[in-house]
């Protein structure tokens, strides 16, 4: 399977890959589209003339952001809708809600190196939020996504998968000593290994998945790092969040990934796997595309979010 490379780079904009591509009549749903490269993701969207829906916890910051892609973009059919990703009731409550098929859904919420802190469930909160809150959020939109016929979903990792694999006896730090970074990582490994399951496993449905790394952007999701992520990056790698949410426009849009999926992207184009930590933003670690590590992740998610309300 050769390595699929696009026109786009490192310097290209969401509006750039998205320019001349026509998704009218189709529906899409971004999570925390209510800044940074969600809002940025949801407005390229919003310009191939998708409808789109902003899934945000705060739904007064979503309408403003509604308003502000309608402005920019003329497309009226932009609105925000309450999701909290932490909250299984509320994930019902938006999936029973949906109705109509829905074309592109992307995952793009998450928080980064928090503070140690557990949902209701007993769940590590990056893992509960960057993970479990997405994959529950996927399936119950599947039939949403089936109906479409032809639907993508797209999965926002970070090279920080490359700090830890998903620590199967111990996903919730219940007897490792709680890291920011490591519990970090493992979510987004998480990421990468549901868009691989999720391509094989919805295969008869037209549904595939796709991984990427948006690379270093001064966003909110920084807040608990002092505004600069993990400060390791130097500043002529840090991009605009246009720049940041072209890599999540061109999986969502572009016509070159009809069809493809379990795959994982850096700057537009995907990335080579690698069996140590490469030290650039480039590569996906070996354990995070392995089949056999995602059949397993699709199980344990399931099992922990069965029977939750």
């Amino acid at each position: 399977m050769s390595t699929l490379a696009t026109p786009f780079g490192f310097a290209s904009t969401a509006g750039e890959v998205v320019s001349g591509i026509d998704l009218s009549g189709r529906h899409a749903v971004v999570t925390g589209a209510s800044s940074g490269i969600g809002a940025e993701t949801a407005r390229a969207l919003a310009a191939t003339g998708a409808a789109v829906t902003l899934a945000v916890r705060d739904v007064a910051a979503g309408e403003r952001v509604a308003k502000d892609i309608t402005g920019s973009t003329g497309n009226q059919d932009v609105r925000a809708a309450h999701l909290d990703l932490t909250d299984p009731a509320s994930i019902t409550a938006f999936t029973n809600a949906w109705q109509g098929p829905l074309h592109v859904l992307v995952n793009n919420a998450g928080v980064m190196a928090c503070p140690e802190q557990y949902t209701e469930q007993g769940w590590e909160w990056q893992f509960a939020t960057n993970h479990l809150g997405h994959f529950a959020l996927a399936t119950g939109l599947h039939g949403a996504l089936a109906a479409d016929g032809n639907a993508r979903i797209v999965v926002v990792s970070s090279t920080g998968h490359q700090q830890s694999p998903v620590v199967w006896d111990d996903v919730n730090f219940a007897f490792r000593p709680y890291d920011p970074w490591l519990a970090y990582g493992q979510s987004k490994t998480a990421n990468v290994l549901f868009a691989v399951e999720t391509t094989r496993r919805w295969a008869g449905d037209n549904i595939t998945a796709n991984a990427l790394m948006p690379g270093a952007i001064y966003t909110n999701l920084q807040r608990h790092t002092g505004g600069r992520g993990s400060g390791r990056v130097p500043a002529e790698l840090i991009k605009t969040v246009e720049q940041g949410a072209a890599t999540s426009a061109l999986l969502a849009t572009s016509p070159l990934l009809e069809g493809v999926g379990g795959r994982y992207f850096v700057d537009c184009n995907e990335t080579e796997i690698v069996d140590r930590r490469s030290g650039t933003l480039h590569g996906v670690a070996r354990y995070a595309v392995d089949p056999a590590g995602a059949r397993r992740l699709w199980d344990l998610s399931q099992d922990l979010i069965t029977g939750v309300e």
